[in-house]
């Protein structure tokens, strides 16, 4: 059974940067974390995923070149580093594992979900 539990989040102002780290359990290197974030009224989306066995990522268009994905092997951790944050990164921030290749920015992918952590970026 794979956990995750998410921190690191909070409230910047526009142009500020979070770190935000999913502390995992269970899963193997066979395995895709995956980043997604929500506001209210709106579907899931997915913010960025990696390939734990090869480094691979994945990087939504909307944030990329602001937000890196990464893995520490040693901490079995996944850390998302969001830089120059803008009022619509506003949201609650959810880290994902899947076994599934393929797809990554789909929420039907992944079969664990951590329980989200709020990040609010101010005007």
């Amino acid at each position: 059974q794979v956990q995750l539990v998410e921190s690191g989040g909070g409230s910047v102002q526009t142009g500020g940067s979070l770190r935000l780290s999913c502390t995992a359990s269970g899963y193997t290197d066979n395995y895709y974390l995956g980043w997604f974030r929500q506001v209210p009224g709106k579907e899931r989306e997915g913010v960025a995923a990696i390939y734990i066995r090869t480094g691979d990522v994945y990087t939504a268009a909307s944030v990329k070149g602001r937000f890196t994905i990464s893995h520490d092997n040693a901490k079995n951790t996944v850390h998302l580093q969001m830089n120059s944050l803008r009022p619509e990164d506003t949201g609650m921030y959810y880290c994902a594992a899947s076994t599934r290749s393929g797809a990554w920015a789909f929420v039907s992918t992944y079969a664990y979900w951590g329980q989200g952590t709020q990040v609010t970026v101010s005007s």
